[in-house]
C-alpha cells in the first residue's frame, strides 16, 4: 500500500505535532507517524516535567491553537528567578521588573502541552495521525522521501521531518551524527507542597555535590528538580515517602519549610545533544532531535518552537512562490538560522554546567565571584531577564 503526502513527520511528541499544526492551513497533506498508542497522546500520563515558556513561545502556542486547550489554572506565572551557589544565602536575582513584562514567562506541565498539541491537530482534516506503527526503512532522493512501515505500508512525501526525541532513531537512519554529552548525572523531577511561599520565583541552586531547581506552580506547590550521581539518585528514588520528604526539605536547607511530596517521582539521564547536521536530502530535524538542551536554561521547548516557526515560515514562502517545499536552499536557510538561534546558548550552557558543577576550591571561588559581579551589573541583569522573557 502506498500513501502519498506532502510532509511526513516521525514522532508525535509536542515538537512533531506543533510542526504539523504550523502547516495545517497551507493546503499541504501531512502524515504524522508514532509508535505509541493513540491513548498515550490523547491522555498522556504525568511525567514530572514542567516546561518554562517565554512570552514568544506562549505567542507561538496561541497561534498554533494549543493555549486554548490548557486550563488557565494550569498555567503558572514565572515572575522572577534566583540563582544560588553552595550554602551561601546570597543569590543572583533576576526580576520581571528588569523587563517590560509582568512576569518572565509561564510554567506548564509537559503532559498538558502534549495533550493540547494532540487536541489541536485532531481538529485539522489536513493532518493524518498513524499510531502504533514502526518505521523499518527510510529512503530519500531528489524527488521524494519514502518511509516503509512495519505493516508494509509506504509513505511517499516531498519532505520528511525527524521529531523523535534527542535519541532520534530517524536522525541515525539518515546517517546524521550528533554531539552527545552524558554528564553522568541523573535528574529527578516531582511536585512538592511547602508552607513557605515561592512568590512565583524560580530557583536554580548550584550546591556542592548536587544541583537543585524549583519551578513555582500555582498555589503552594513547586516542581522540584534534583540532579545527583546515579547511585545516590537510586537511593532517593526508592526512599519511603516520609523519609523522602525530610531529605528533600534538608537538601533545600528548610528554606521552604517542611516539603511534602504530592506526585510520582520521575528520573531522567542528564544528556545533551546537538546534531552535526540539521538537514539532509528532503529531510530536516526539529525539536530535541535537532538540539537537546541542558535543562539549566529551561529553553529546550522554547528553541523547539522557534525552529518550527523558522522552518514553517520558509515552507509557506515556498508555497506562495510555487517552489519546492524541500529544496536544498530552503532547508539550508533553516539550518543556518536555527544554528544561529541555538548554538551560542548551547555552548554557554555547557560552560555554566562545568563551572557550577565543579567542587574544587578555585571553582568555588569563581562560582561565588561570578554571581556577585552579575548581581551588581544592572545592564547585565536586564539583558538576562529580557532574554529569559522574550527569547526568540
Amino acid at each position: 500500500m502506498m500513501t502519498i503526502a506532502d510532509v511526513a513527520i516521525i514522532g508525535a511528541g509536542p515538537a512533531g505535532l506543533c510542526f504539523a499544526k504550523s502547516l495545517a492551513e497551507t493546503g499541504l497533506k501531512i502524515v504524522v507517524l508514532e509508535r505509541q498508542a493513540e491513548t498515550s497522546l490523547s491522555s498522556p500520563a504525568f511525567d514530572g516535567r514542567e516546561i518554562a515558556l517565554t512570552h514568544h513561545s506562549a505567542k507561538l502556542m496561541r497561534e498554533l491553537g494549543l493555549w486554548a486547550h490548557i486550563e488557565p489554572q494550569a498555567i503558572s506565572p514565572l515572575r522572577d528567578a534566583r540563582v544560588f551557589n553552595g550554602s551561601s544565602p546570597f543569590s543572583l536575582n533576576i526580576g520581571h521588573r528588569d523587563t517590560k513584562q509582568t512576569e518572565l514567562g509561564y510554567l506548564i506541565s509537559n503532559h498538558l502541552i502534549r495533550k493540547a498539541a494532540y487536541e489541536a491537530i485532531k481538529q485539522s482534516p489536513a493532518i493524518a495521525l498513524k499510531t502504533e506503527v514502526q518505521v523499518t526503512n527510510i529512503q530519500t532522493n531528489s524527488n521524494s522521501a519514502e518511509i516503509t512501515l512495519d505493516d508494509g505500508e509506504v509513505i511517499q512525501a516531498k519532505l520528511l521531518i525527524g521529531a523523535d526525541s534527542r535519541f532520534s532513531e530517524t536522525r541515525r537512519a539518515m546517517g546524521i551524527a550528533a554531539d552527545m554529552h552524558d554528564f553522568g548525572k541523573t535528574m529527578m523531577v516531582c511536585v512538592m507542597e511547602h508552607p513557605v511561599s515561592h512568590e512565583h520565583t524560580a530557583w536554580e541552586w548550584f550546591d556542592y555535590g548536587q544541583t537543585l531547581a524549583l519551578l513555582p506552580m500555582n498555589g503552594s506547590r513547586s516542581s522540584v528538580v534534583i540532579t545527583l550521581a546515579p547511585d545516590e539518585m537510586n537511593r532517593l528514588m526508592k526512599m519511603h515517602e516520609d523519609d523522602f520528604n525530610r531529605e528533600v526539605s534538608a537538601r533545600f536547607k528548610h528554606r521552604l519549610g517542611a516539603m511534602r511530596l504530592i506526585s510520582t517521582r520521575h528520573a531522567y539521564p542528564l544528556v545533551t545533544v546537538y546534531s552535526k547536521r540539521l538537514i539532509g536530502e528532503r529531510f530536516a530535524l526539529v525539536g530535541d532531535a535537532a538540539v537537546g538542551m541542558h535543562p539549566v536554561t529551561a529553553h529546550g521547548f522554547n528553541f523547539g518552537l522557534k525552529g518550527i516557526a523558522t522552518l514553517s515560515a520558509e515552507i509557506k514562502v515556498a508555497i506562495a512562490s510555487d517552489k519546492d517545499i524541500a529544496s536544498h536552499s530552503l532547508l539550508l536557510r533553516y539550518e543556518q538560522a536555527h544554528r544561529r538561534d541555538t548554538r551560542p546558548l548551547f555552548i554557554a550552557t555547557h560552560a555554566i554546567a562545568k563551572i557550577y558543577g565543579g567542587n574544587s576550591p578555585p571553582a568555588r571561588l569563581l562560582r561565588a565571584g561570578a554571581l556577585r559581579i552579575g548581581n551588581r551589573i544592572t545592564p547585565f541583569k536586564r539583558a538576562v531577564a529580557g532574554f529569559l522573557a522574550n527569547a526568540r
